[in-house]
């Protein structure tokens, strides 16, 4: 072994990496700003890297003691996959908000983050996220007209995973309530009867759990052979699109057939033909046929944006439906028969019917959730951003950050903050309700205490333009959920909560925990 490194063609390589290691490690020129980091101690020989280390290993801490150490001023927050990021104090939330996309880009950030050009098979629907209008517009305008179809498969959903036994029963919260979730998603993404397939289920949720696995291992290799370790380390992300693509396509090219049927006759096809589906799917293609582009329409192009947005959708929703029902369970029996009279008043007020107005009525299951994400919110540090202006940026408190790097500001401290929230590491499920019932406060304020509006002190589903783009879609079909549990299910009350587990910048709730239930007689 000694021998071969000692041959020109082997060693002068391995010089040269090794060469190139020392000076970027201990050499290179920083760009980074003259502000503390986060993590380093006074000791430390190499302070960025070993805050690194310490960072990566109980990010909690760390966040925690942003806060209390340096809530007033910028820092240095070097994680492990995740580069040196700058962390802004709370009062420049709004200065990070405010900012154009030409100057803090999210989207570039997501695409760096989940490492998208691979771990993406198609990295083009991403960078032209053309999908992202029909959530704005086409998918939040059909809310209403939605409402049947979710609770019908909320319906279905939870009698296969749940079941109808009236003797006490025991679940895993967030593997059924996934599987449900996956269910009442699709079918607003799909339609009946595809949306029940137990195949495209698995599929998707395979595809979202790898996907974020994969960035974060690709994030931590060296740059130069990345590419190399991409073609690997992709190949379980490769197989789920092609499964999933598999799956939808037959579905997809009957819809494009039928869609050119109706254009070429309009008259015959209102008279004969089925009328055209309401859901995700056949908006994306009424889309693609009016942009006249053909790579639009074709199938894999059609598949791997409904395969994006079960990545996007089903681990986030599940997250909040499974923390609301463990606050719940955790909490007490008087709070469960108040949700329920509430869910009993306004349906009855409303003939028994499930609607948006009728969701939009249920303050306290409304604030149930607000009060959940809060409490447990997936986003421990927000607005995540890239800066992308060439002549970099300076925040109001004077510190530059040049291009190519990021910014984010606290989220979990703010959302954990008596002087903000009092009580705040209590469940208080009505707590953002009784604000709301509160006639002393202005209307606007009192209406930004509802479930998906946002704020600089509830970043949640992100804030201003760039906050969650599904959020109010996302807001009813959980609404709805929690509801048909509360009127379906007796639920058991234990008292006690499993804590939610850290995965680097991330909180996800107990996966393995179980609750019991009971249909109620």
């Amino acid at each position: 072994m000694f021998e071969a490194l000692g041959r020109p063609a082997v060693l002068a390589p391995a010089l040269l990496v090794v060469g190139w290691l020392i000076y970027h490690v201990f050499f290179k020129p920083s760009k980074l700003p003259d502000i503390p980091i986060l993590g380093a101690k006074e000791s430390d020989w190499f302070p960025l890297l070993q805050a690194k280390w310490r960072n990566t290993l109980d990010f909690k801490a760390a966040v925690k003691l942003a806060d209390a150490k340096y809530r007033d001023q910028a820092v240095i927050m070097p994680l492990a996959g995740s580069g040196n990021m700058i962390l802004l104090p709370r009062s420049e939330i709004q200065f990070v908000t405010d900012q154009p996309d030409e100057v803090l880009n999210l989207h570039t950030s997501a695409i760096e983050n989940l490492q998208i050009d691979y771990t993406c098979t198609d990295p083009y629907l991403v960078h032209n996220p053309v999908h992202h209008k029909i959530i704005t517009t086409t998918l939040t305008n059909q809310i209403g007209n939605l409402v049947p179809d979710v609770a019908d498969e909320t319906e279905w959903g939870f009698d296969k995973h749940w079941g109808d036994c009236t003797e006490w029963t025991e679940v895993c919260v967030y593997d059924t309530l996934r599987r449900v979730i996956g269910n009442v998603t699709n079918r607003v993404f799909v339609g009946h009867p595809i949306c029940r397939d137990p195949t495209l289920l698995d599929v998707g949720m395979a595809y979202a759990q790898y996907v974020p696995l994969t960035s974060q291992i690709l994030r931590i290799v060296w740059k130069p052979i990345r590419p190399l370790a991409a073609l690997f380390l992709t190949l379980p992300i490769r197989w789920r699109t092609y499964q999933f693509d598999k799956i939808l396509r037959p579905e997809i090219t009957a819809r494009l057939a039928a869609y050119d049927a109706r254009q070429a006759d309009p008259e015959e096809s209102k008279s004969v033909r089925e009328p055209e589906p309401n859901d995700f799917l056949q908006w994306t293609i009424k889309q693609a046929k009016t942009s006249g582009d053909s790579y639009m329409w074709k199938p894999s192009t059609l598949s791997g944006r409904i395969l994006l947005l079960n990545f996007a959708a089903i681990h986030t929703s599940s997250f909040s439906i499974t923390n609301a029902i463990l606050d719940l369970v955790a909490s007490k029996q008087e709070y469960v028969d108040e949700l329920r009279a509430e869910i009993e008043s306004v349906l009855a007020e409303f003939g028994g019917e499930w609607n948006k107005r009728a969701l939009a009525k249920m303050h306290k299951l409304d604030s149930v959730f607000r009060e959940s994400a809060r409490l447990n919110s997936f986003v421990t540090v927000g607005l995540g951003r890239a800066v992308v202006a060439k002549e970099g940026i300076t925040t109001p408190s004077g510190v530059h950050i040049p291009q190519g790097y990021s910014v984010a500001v606290p989220s979990y401290p703010v959302l954990q903050d008596n002087d903000v929230y009092p009580d705040a590491q209590s469940f208080v499920p009505f707590r953002f309700s009784d604000e709301r019932k509160d006639e002393s406060i202005d209307y606007v304020k009192r209406a930004g205490k509802a479930f998906a509006t946002t704020s600089n002190e509830y970043l949640a589903f992100g804030h201003g333009r760039n906050a969650c783009p599904g959020r109010f879609f996302a807001a009813n079909e959980l609404k709805l959920m929690l509801a048909h549990v509360v009127m379906t299910y007796d639920l058991e009350i234990k008292g006690t909560r499993e804590r939610n587990k850290w995965y680097g910048l991330n909180r996800v709730p107990p996966m393995e925990a179980t609750i019991r239930v009971r249909r109620r007689r």
